[in-house]
């Protein structure tokens, strides 16, 4: 090994470490969820957010009042933008990944000085989970920085399988096909009443960390 060895592989902990320990707290949550008679949910998708050009899924409806943002060149203060994203079970677009639903909502440049936006969305499921997920939402509300390597947001409710949903999502820049089309990846890690209506059989298997990971098939 080189002497720069040593260095590259602290870098690259401080880049992991807090998507490590993220995933440890989602397990310590599960855990919580157990013993308070509340099951826990696992679900992974990529959310394809198109600002411009062929397939737009985003646009802009509010054209901030405020002063030019010096974080995001030709943005303003208060810029609004309304989105219906597909989701996909890979990062790929539809025609080449699972289409599983969609992501509806709004985000608001809403920091002065920060590149910070924030978001309210329904995640809507709407293939690939069968009579069992078809309908069912997931709301979403929460804080985007996206200078950060990975962004927490908050679950606050649902509606189907997901009623009464809590947690939390991590979400994080996969990759920009394009300047106007970003794939955003997503975990949600949330618990919902024992109560609640249950899955399909064979649509939830149990995931290394003891987490119900719902595959939508």
């Amino acid at each position: 090994m080189t002497s720069s060895t040593p260095r590259v592989l602290f870098l690259v902990s401080l880049l992991l470490a807090p998507l490590a320990m993220a995933m440890a707290a989602a397990g310590a949550d599960a855990e919580t969820a157990a013993e308070s008679g509340r099951r826990p949910i696992h679900l992974h998708f990529y959310m394809h957010d198109i600002t411009g050009g062929p397939g737009q899924t985003a646009v802009q409806v509010v054209k901030g009042p405020g002063p030019p943002h010096p974080a995001m060149p030709g943005s303003h203060f208060g810029d609004t933008t309304v989105f219906d994203d597909a989701l996909t079970e890979g990062p790929g677009g539809a025609s080449s990944s699972r289409l599983l639903g969609r992501a509806q909502g709004t985000y608001t440049l809403a920091s002065l000085r920060e590149p910070v936006l924030s978001v309210a969305m329904t995640v809507v499921l709407t293939g690939g989970g069968g009579a069992a997920y078809n309908g069912s939402t997931i709301a979403v509300v929460g804080r985007d920085d996206v200078s950060a390597s990975v962004r927490e947001l908050a679950v606050v409710g649902g509606t189907g399988a997901f009623r009464g949903a809590t947690g939390h999502v991590l979400w994080r820049t996969a990759r920009m096909e394009s300047r106007d089309h970003m794939v955003l990846e997503l975990d949600v890690y949330a618990t919902v009443p024992g109560a609640s209506p249950p899955p399909r059989a064979g649509a939830v298997r149990e995931a290394a960390a003891g987490l119900n990971d719902v595959n939508l098939e």
